[in-house]
C-alpha cells in the first residue's frame, strides 16, 4: 500500500497520519511518500518519519521528496492538504474590498490595487463584509486559486497514479472536492470539523453533562453549512435535542444559532461562523478580521523543535517520547489516514463528518451535491442513510450547493459559471450583482499570476 502526502500543510499534520497509519490502523509494510520541496524541512521530516518508524516496529518506510511525480507514482491513495499562498493572498483581497478605510486604518495591511482601489467603495457598497475564506466575493477567489493547484495536482496524478482515491483536506472543501470528482477520481473531504469549536458536538455535549462515549448524533448538510438534526443518549434513549433546542431559543447558544432555528427549525453545529460565511450579511456576524490559514509561525516553529527532538532522540523514551506526545497533542482534530485506511482496506465502519458527492444521502438535495455527513461503508462501500431535512432548511442548501459547484465549474476556466455564481450565491443577497461582477473581474486581474486559465489574450 502506498499512501502520497502532497500540500505544504502535510507536515503539520504528519504526526497523527503516521501515528494512525502505524499505531491505531497497525499498517505493517506501508509506502509513504512526502513532498517537500524546502531541503531543509525535507531533512527533518525525513528523520522523523524514520524515527516513528522505527518504533512502530512494523515495516514499511517513509520517503521524502521534492519531485511530485516521483512521491505520487504508484500511489493507492493521495492525501491532499494545501491553500496556496492562502494567507497573503486573502489579505490582499481584504486590503482591496476595504479601500474605503482611512491610510492610518490600513497599516501594517497590503497595498490595494490601484484599479481595485478605484473601483470598490466599500463602506456604501456593503463590500467589506465579503472578505470571507469560504463564501461571497473572497470565497470565490479563493476558489479559483485552490482550483489551480488541484488542477495541477490532478495532471501529476493522471500519469502517475490514475486510479488513487482521494482525501482532500484542501480548502474551500466543498469546491475542491467537486474538482477532484469532476476530473474523474474517487474523492472524500474533510473540512473544520462540526464536532468541534463553541457550537461543536464536544462543547453542546458537555453542556448537557453527558458522556460523549453514550451519545448519538445525527449531523448533516453542507461543509461549513452542517446541522445537528438528533442527539439520544445510546443506553437510555433518552431525547437531548428538545432541551437544546430550548436553550437556543432562550438566546443561551448566541444570537445566530436563535435566528437560524426560527427560520429553519435546525441548530447549526460546529463555528457558526463558518455558516454565516455562506449567507447574506448577517447581524451579529463580521467575517474575521485575520482568520487563521494553516500554522502560525510560531506553532511551526514549535512544531519543527519536537520533529528534530524525535529525530534526534528516537520515539522510543525520554525527550523524544514527550516531544511526540507534545506534537499529538497541538495536532489539528483531524483523521484522514484512518478515512484512507477504511476505503483502501474496504472496512466496515462510520466516519464522522466526510464531505463526498450526494448520491442519496440527502434524498432532498441533488444527487451530485457535495453533502457532509458520517460516512458509513460496508466493506468499502458506501451506504446512503437517506437523511431528511427541514424543508426550510433543504431550500437553502440547495441554493448553497449550486454556488458551490458553480465556483468549482468556474476554477477550471468556465467563464459562464463564473457569472452564475455570482448571480446564485446567497452570500451576495442584497448587493448590486452587476457591480459584483466588475469587483470580481477586478480580483481576478490582480491574481492573474496564479490564475493561467483567466489570463487574458
Amino acid at each position: 500500500m502506498k499512501i502520497a502526502l502532497i500540500g505544504q500543510d502535510i507536515p503539520m499534520l504528519l504526526p497523527t497520519l503516521l501515528t494512525d497509519l502505524l499505531f491505531a490502523g497497525r499498517e505493517g509494510n506501508a509506502l509513504v511518500a512526502v513532498e517537500e520541496k524546502n531541503p531543509a524541512m525535507a531533512e527533518v521530516l525525513q528523520g522523523y518519519g524514520e524515527a516513528v518508524f522505527r518504533k512502530a516496529g512494523l515495516g514499511g518506510s517513509l520517503t521524502v521528496s521534492a519531485d511530485r511525480q516521483e512521491t505520487l507514482r504508484g500511489a493507492d491513495c493521495v492525501i491532499y492538504a494545501g491553500d496556496p499562498q492562502a494567507a497573503s493572498r486573502f489579505f490582499m483581497d481584504q486590503s482591496a474590498l476595504e479601500s474605503g478605510e482611512e491610510p492610518e486604518e490600513r497599516e501594517g495591511k497590503p497595498e490595494p490595487a490601484t484599479e481595485i482601489e478605484d473601483l470598490v467603495n466599500a463602506e456604501s457598497l456593503g463590500l467589506t463584509d465579503q472578505a470571507r475564506v469560504n463564501g461571497g466575493l473572497e470565497g470565490l477567489l479563493h476558489t479559483l486559486r485552490a482550483g489551480q493547484a488541484v488542477l495541477e495536482l490532478c495532471d501529476g496524478m493522471d500519469r502517475a497514479c490514475p486510479g488513487a482515491i482521494v482525501i482532500n483536506l484542501g480548502q474551500p472543501v466543498a469546491r475542491t472536492t467537486r474538482i477532484f470528482l469532476d476530473r474523474g477520481y474517487r474523492c472524500y473531504g474533510i473540512g473544520r470539523t462540526p464536532l468541534k469549536g463553541a457550537n461543536g458536538l464536544d462543547t453542546l455535549t458537555k453542556r448537557l453533562q453527558g458522556k460523549p462515549e453514550n451519545i448519538e448524533a445525527v449531523i448533516a448538510g453542507l461543509p461549513g453549512f452542517a446541522f445537528l438534526l438528533g442527539l439520544r443518549d445510546r443506553e437510555s434513549r433518552m431525547d437531548y435535542l428538545p432541551r437544546l433546542k430550548k436553550a437556543a431559543k432562550g438566546g443561551e447558544l448566541g444570537q445566530l444559532t436563535k435566528r437560524w432555528l426560527d427560520w429553519w427549525d435546525a441548530l447549526p453545529v460546529g463555528d457558526v461562523t463558518d455558516h454565516a460565511e455562506f449567507l447574506p450579511a448577517q447581524p451579529d456576524f463580521i467575517p474575521e478580521e485575520k482568520p487563521e490559514f494553516g500554522e502560525t509561525v510560531e506553532r511551526r516553529k514549535e512544531r519543527i523543535l519536537y520533529m528534530n527532538t524525535v529525530r534526534q532522540q528516537g520515539a522510543e523514551a525520554g525527550e523524544g517520547a514527550m516531544a511526540q506526545l507534545l506534537l499529538l497533542s497541538k495536532a489539528p482534530p483531524v483523521r484522514p489516514m484512518s478515512l484512507a485506511l477504511g476505503l483502501l482496506r474496504r472496512e466496515s465502519g462510520s466516519w464522522p463528518a466526510v464531505a463526498r458527492r450526494n448520491g442519496g444521502e440527502l434524498p432532498q438535495l441533488s444527487p451530485e451535491a457535495i453533502v457532509e455527513t458520517s460516512l458509513r461503508l460496508e466493506n468499502g462501500e458506501e451506504k446512503p442513510q437517506g437523511i431528511q431535512l427541514p424543508p426550510a432548511l433543504a431550500e437553502v442548501m440547495e441554493e448553497i450547493d449550486e454556488t458551490n459547484r458553480l465556483a468549482a465549474r468556474a476554477a477550471r476556466g468556465d467563464r459562464e459559471a463564473l457569472r452564475e455564481c455570482i448571480e446564485t450565491d446567497p452570500a451576495l443577497g442584497g448587493l448590486d450583482r452587476l457591480y459584483c461582477q466588475e469587483v470580481a473581474a477586478a480580483l481576478i486581474r490582480m491574481h492573474q499570476d496564479m490564475l493561467p486559465l483567466w489570463r487574458e489574450e
